[in-house]
């Protein structure tokens, strides 16, 4: 089996200085934008003491920024094409930056609320990074710094965890968690400012406003629908009505897409059979890997008194998930040669198996701790190799000036699955927790666990059913 050569755009000459240093630049600040995201996780049941608020209320700190992060891609990637993307990586860094000082400053929900929505802006780094970086190598070495890129997702993840955790060890409340991330900002930008250079000249048009809307629009409904179900009663007429907007919205956003000169998101690229496989596949996995780091942390610090759980701090939590955080940082890096070896869509396969493996052992064994370190040992391995391979999946049967269009696409329907999992899981602890009860009982956890490990093992699926079959370059439309 040959293994198909990543798409190169032709028009990228010369290639801008740096090489690698940019690389380096770029992963950094790809790296502290991903650990925003996670590092909130740790710090979920602090944050239902302080501001006194339930599980479903607090939820929202993780679920909003994805949220935020979904929309922003594709039209910041938009931006990037039409602006430069050296200038909107570091308005990303600026509004991450910013973000994190309304986060450290917060003393109510609502206010901390604000600044995850504005952190959640720079997820938009991820692929405007990978554009960056296609400019700065060689053909030969693209492939490597893509999904150097890559392989931030999981690495940044995993130390954001543990971060949160250590920081929190040492400190009350949950601020100094932010403090340390605009500390981190600041230096992103300030290296992204320095390094960063834009490989190709802005190439200026509009910027697809209603796409944008839209697209906001039907991921609020269906979330707040997902998490506010059971409170509301899932056949209320509220639920019923958020449900049926959510799929309104949804199909106006396609029908404007379709018709739109430059739309926000490539909606012909989305489901062609050549990278249907990869969507798909990346948006599951974000679920299911998401669905785990949100679960895993609140589930350890439980106390014994509750059925389950081992009462550990923050810190500890964070350290339950370390095998996950360092598996990904040696195994993304050198998944290259089985990618080669086996093609980008089996190995995408075999990490969504091993996630999915992971999620499972804790449905099945969950009173030691050896079975939350052999789950994190596994999800770390499976995250590792899948998010590597599926940078090199989602371009490879693209048109090499789609390259980047791709990206962005892969990278919108991760940050939709991961922004999903984080509402579905609050939503199922929710419904586990009895009248007069403070914590969710043993059982939901198994079912949020249960309901990742299909995640996984769907993306399994489609990236062997649809990936080995898109052999023909996606044409231009």
């Amino acid at each position: 089996m040959t293994q198909a050569v990543p798409a190169v755009d032709t028009d990228i000459v010369p290639r801008s200085p740096g090489g690698w240093s940019v690389v380096a630049a770029a992963a950094f600040g790809a790296s502290v934008t991903v650990m925003q995201q996670s590092a909130v996780l740790p710090l979920l049941p602090r944050l239902q003491t302080e501001l006194g608020a339930d599980v479903t209320a607090v939820s929202w700190t993780f679920t909003i920024s994805m949220l935020v992060g979904a929309v922003a891609t594709p039209l910041f990637s938009r931006f990037g094409d039409m602006y430069g993307r050296r200038r909107m990586l570091l308005v990303s860094f600026v509004l991450l930056l910013a973000g994190s000082v309304l986060a450290g400053l917060a003393t109510s929900l609502p206010t901390l609320l604000l600044g995850r929505v504005v952190q959640g802006f720079s997820v938009a780094v991820i692929p405007l990074s990978i554009g960056v970086v296609r400019g700065a190598l060689p053909p030969e070495r693209m492939a490597t710094g893509i999904g150097t890129i890559s392989a931030t997702i999981g690495i940044g993840s995993g130390i954001g965890l543990v971060l949160s955790g250590v920081i929190a060890q040492y400190t009350t409340g949950f601020r100094a968690v932010f403090w340390v991330m605009a500390v981190l900002a600041a230096a992103a930008l300030v290296i992204g400012a320095i390094v960063l250079r834009d490989p190709t000249p802005p190439q200026g048009g509009r910027p697809d406003i209603p796409g944008a809307i839209l697209l906001a629009g039907g991921l609020v409904t269906l979330l707040l629908g997902i998490t506010e179900g059971r409170s509301w009663g899932w056949t209320s007429a509220g639920i019923v009505g958020l449900f049926a907007a959510s799929v309104v919205l949804f199909a106006i956003w396609v029908a404007v897409e379709r018709r739109t000169a430059e739309p926000l998101v490539d909606i012909d690229l989305l489901t062609h059979r050549g990278t249907i496989g990869a969507s798909v596949a990346s948006m599951l996995l974000g679920f299911a890997m998401f669905g785990g780091f949100s679960l895993a942390p609140q589930f350890v610090q439980a106390p014994a008194t509750a059925g389950y759980g081992f009462g550990a701090s923050v810190l500890e939590a964070g350290l339950y998930l370390l095998p996950a955080s360092l598996l990904m940082m040696i195994v993304s890096p050198a998944s290259g040669g089985l990618i080669r070896r086996l093609s980008a869509p089996y190995v995408v396969a075999i990490g969504a198996v091993l996630t999915g493996a992971s999620e499972l052992w804790l449905v099945l064994s969950h009173a030691h701790v050896t079975d939350v370190l052999i789950s994190m040992t596994l999800l770390g391995v499976g995250i590792g190799l899948a998010y590597s391979a599926l940078a090199t999946m989602a371009i490879e049967h693209v048109e090499p000036a789609r390259t980047g269009v791709a990206s962005g696409v892969n990278s919108l329907v991760r940050m939709l699955g991961a922004s999903v999992s984080g509402a579905v899981a609050a939503a199922v602890l929710a419904a586990h927790v009895a009248p007069g009860a403070a914590l969710p009982s043993a059982a939901g956890y198994e079912l949020g666990f249960g309901i990742t490990a299909i995640g996984a093992g769907l993306a399994a699926a489609f990236a062997v059913g649809f990936g080995w079959r898109g052999r023909r370059p996606v044409p231009q439309l």
